[in-house]
């Protein structure tokens, strides 16, 4: 009992944003002196965290942080760029995080989904809804919306390189210190604990020893095309596969606002990803004939989650956690449900920002919340992966079970609300048949395709 006694409170009072603080209020972390046990109530301060990464997850980390009371500090090295992404995210999003409707580019209702023999079957004409639609952006406008509105609600917001990360001995109360420059300035914070929102390449990560995970890349170019080539695209995304795009994944072309992305991924053959965007493009040289390369764009994406997410008063989410959905490669919508529900599980814990908490309370609120929701979607994905995607014989099998109607209900319905939807029994046994008869089937096409190669 003698050891909770010893050295009960952080004593630091709140700091303005750093890009605004004079010399002589920097927080100077060697001075700081610590007071207070896990879990104990703060005196005359409120919890300070720090969220490193200003995408989808941190900022959405931030905001929910700083408008439960919690002192934020959100860093972001380069608002200006953005992760190159697809830009689809689920229709539930744009209520669940409030999404204002002038941000989407494109409201798609159709989809084509191409086979390697070139079968293509469309995907949604049929089955969406009146109200449905996949909603398009660019990751630029959302970021800076999201940034935005985790600053009106208190979070200060850092342009500035995280370097380095004084991590304090296990199960002690001490701060955490952020070395980080501003303007080519160094400047330390410290911080009573951290989200780590930094992506797939996390220094956050790296630091708390949470693990390596392997990485796909993503790879795609944004072309502007001739007005009548862009209205073929005016509300259809297109999805390819086949070993010519990509030995384990899909191919796409989606629409924005003034351009298509056409782009791909791997996982298994990443030394070859330009080999694989040739193919796309080989496969859709007619329709963006006469378009110009505005940007190339190429980032790594992980593949399942890390060992550890929680590990300290250290928490991640997002990309840097690993959520990013196998078979779809989609991470938007989990990279802000992560940092939302991370944010507000520290809300919880702490109550209101007058409590410190441990990892325990992290795990606890956070992780286990997390992994009881959403667990089992990740692993069904995975499974669908590793099914249909690693040779032409189950992509021609998945293209074929995509124009059954009832596996184009359930599939929306489990996209566009982020939940596994529920069949009915007796059509989800003729779906299982139909899915073994159409194997049977494409072993067939796969062996006419191999006879034409040779």
């Amino acid at each position: 009992m003698a050891a909770l006694a010893l050295t009960q409170n952080l004593r630091f009072t709140p700091t303005p944003p750093l890009k605004t603080l004079k010399q002589h209020q920097r927080p100077n972390p060697k001075t700081l002196k610590i007071t207070a046990s896990s879990s104990s109530r703060l005196s005359g301060r409120k919890l300070r965290a720090a969220v490193i990464g200003g995408g989808p997850a941190g900022s959405s980390a931030a905001e929910a942080l700083a408008a439960g009371g919690v002192e934020t500090y959100l860093f972001e090295r380069s608002p200006s760029t953005a992760k190159p992404c697809g830009g689809a995210i689920p229709l539930c999003m744009i209520d669940e995080f409030s999404i204002p409707l002038h941000l989407i580019d494109r409201h798609v209702t159709r989809m084509k989904i191409i086979s390697p023999s070139n079968l293509t079957v469309d995907f949604g004409s049929k089955t969406l809804k009146s109200h449905e639609y996949i909603p398009m952006l660019r990751r630029e406008v959302l970021d800076s919306f999201l940034r935005s509105r985790a600053q009106s609600n208190g979070a200060h917001f850092i342009t500035g390189l995280v370097t380095d990360i004084e991590v304090p001995d296990s199960y002690s109360s001490k701060p955490y210190v952020i070395h980080h420059t501003v303007n080519n300035c160094k400047r330390s914070l410290a911080v009573d604990l951290i989200v780590g929102a930094d992506g797939a390449n996390s220094k956050v990560a790296k630091i708390i020893d949470a693990g390596n995970y392997s990485c796909a890349i993503a790879f795609q170019e944004r072309i502007r095309l001739p007005d009548e080539k862009m209205e073929y695209y005016h509300n259809l995304a297109e999805m390819y596969v086949g070993d010519d795009v990509s030995p384990d994944f899909y191919a796409w072309v989606f629409p924005k606002c003034d351009h298509v992305a056409v782009g791909t991924g791997t996982v298994c053959a990443k030394q070859n990803i330009k080999v694989y965007q040739r193919g796309i493009r080989e496969r859709v040289k007619e329709k963006i004939k006469g378009g110009k390369v505005i940007k190339v764009e190429a980032h790594p994406i992980p593949e399942h989650p890390r060992p550890r997410r929680v590990r300290g008063r250290v928490a991640l989410v997002g990309d840097a956690a690993g959520y990013v959905t196998k078979c779809s490669g989609e991470g938007i919508y989990f990279a802000a449900k992560s940092g939302k529900m991370c944010g507000e599980a520290i809300v919880k814990a702490s109550e209101g920002g007058e409590k410190m908490v441990s990892e325990e309370d992290l795990k606890r609120e956070y992780l286990r919340e997390w992994d009881k929701k959403y667990v089992n979607t990740f692993r069904f994905l995975d499974l669908l992966q590793r099914v249909f995607y690693g040779s032409d014989v189950g992509r021609e099998a998945l293209v074929e079970l995509c124009g059954d109607e009832y596996v184009q209900r359930m599939t929306f319905d489990s996209y566009l609300y982020k939940k596994l939807a529920s069949g009915h029994r007796w059509d989800d046994l003729k779906m299982v048949l139909n899915t073994f008869g159409t194997f049977m089937r494409c072993k067939v096409v796969g062996r006419e395709m191999e006879a034409l190669r040779l």
